[in-house]
């Protein structure tokens, strides 16, 4: 039978794993403990030569100071770019990314760590990650950023022609497109065997010029030039009424 002394004894052994499993429990939560944020990525398609967006959203933080924002893209050494402390840093970024980069920093603290790229590139395709932590925990989301050229067209009535025709014209297109004429009169026509649709390389040997002529319209029926590749689609329209020419776009989206 233990006497009393042993029974204080391995009361106060007992109650000093206790303690000691709670002091490593606290410790375990202060390393490990920061838990995960939602964080959302939403990706369109970068138009060669212009601005595009990698969109990236989390949980807010009011708190800027704590906010770090990083932008990495597989394959590439370094980051894409860096936001913390209520600013950007920059020291550690790829070359590639130099001067053209920026998150919108009035915006970071209400959850948008979204990276604006400049003068995109077609070698910026691939995959990203936007890595996010804050005082509330930390996440991270990827998307596939995928790059080309896309315009909207412009239409016309085609004065070379020697019948009445439509010209569907449009600047910059990368990887090419498909053109495809639709009336409004008759939306299951085929105009394949009316129309003639031509690719010419601009300057910097990349995107190219699309032209499409549209042979033997009728007057007053509204013909539509979609103009479309894995990437976005443009459609413009086109009619002539009583010797008047109606032409307009339907918009493009990428």
């Amino acid at each position: 039978m233990a006497s009393l002394g042993q029974i204080i004894f391995w009361s106060i052994i007992s109650s000093i794993i206790v303690l000691a499993g709670a002091i490593a429990l606290i410790i375990g939560f202060g390393i490990s403990g920061t838990h995960s944020i939602t964080v959302t990525t939403l990706t369109s398609a970068g138009n060669i030569g212009e601005d595009g967006i990698l969109s990236c959203t989390f949980e807010p933080d009011i708190k800027l100071s704590d906010i770090v924002i990083q932008w990495l893209k597989e394959g590439v050494t370094g980051l894409v770019h860096e936001f913390k402390e209520g600013k950007d840093d920059l020291s550690d970024q790829n070359e590639m990314f130099r001067g053209r980069t920026a998150v919108f920093a009035d915006q970071v603290r209400v959850g948008n760590a979204s990276l604006r790229l400049k003068n995109v590139r077609l070698t910026d395709a691939g995959t990203y990650k936007c890595y996010v932590l804050t005082a509330n925990g930390k996440g991270n989301a990827g998307l596939e950023y995928k790059t080309g050229a896309f315009s909207i067209p412009e239409m016309d009535v085609d004065y070379n022609a020697s019948s009445e025709s439509f010209r569907c014209e449009a600047p910059r297109w990368f990887p090419q497109p498909t053109v495809v004429w639709t009336s409004q009169a008759d939306l299951r026509a085929n105009f394949s065997q009316v129309s003639n649709t031509s690719f010419e390389l601009n300057s910097e040997n990349v995107t190219m010029k699309v032209v499409s002529i549209l042979y033997n319209v009728t007057i007053n029926n509204t013909y539509s030039c979609m103009i479309e590749n894995d990437l976005a689609k443009a459609t413009g329209d086109i009619k002539v009424t009583g010797g008047f020419l109606h032409s307009f776009c339907m918009g493009l989206l990428g």
